[in-house]
């Protein structure tokens, strides 16, 4: 018997909230969505779990698109820094067969 069909975040989000609220039990979701009352109560405490880091970290900690363009200032600066030391070498490289350029005096 294979797995049954994920459920999307949305929808466990919602199924979590209505426990939360006393809307529903555990055990009425679980029958409700066909799926075991440890799936609802394990979403239930990464859910909980999840508030809670986001609550002690506010917006202190770096989001996921600041790290995406730090992680991308990282990869440019080496990359300039890169052309930069060919530049050199090409110049010196030119330097000894022409002789030096008017800019190195």
């Amino acid at each position: 018997m294979g797995r049954p069909p994920s459920i999307p975040v949305e929808k466990k989000t919602r199924i979590v909230l209505s426990v939360l609220a006393g809307e529903l039990t555990i055990a009425e979701a679980a029958r409700r969505e066909k799926v075991s009352e440890q799936s609802i109560g394990r979403w239930k405490a990464e859910f909980l779990e999840a508030g809670k880091t986001a609550l002690a970290t506010g917006r202190n900690g770096p989001t996921s698109r600041e790290e995406q363009l730090e992680a991308e200032v990282v990869e440019l600066t080496q990359a300039l820094g890169e052309a930069a030391v060919e530049i050199r070498v090409w110049k010196k490289s030119a330097e000894g067969r022409l002789g030096p350029s008017r800019t190195s005096r």
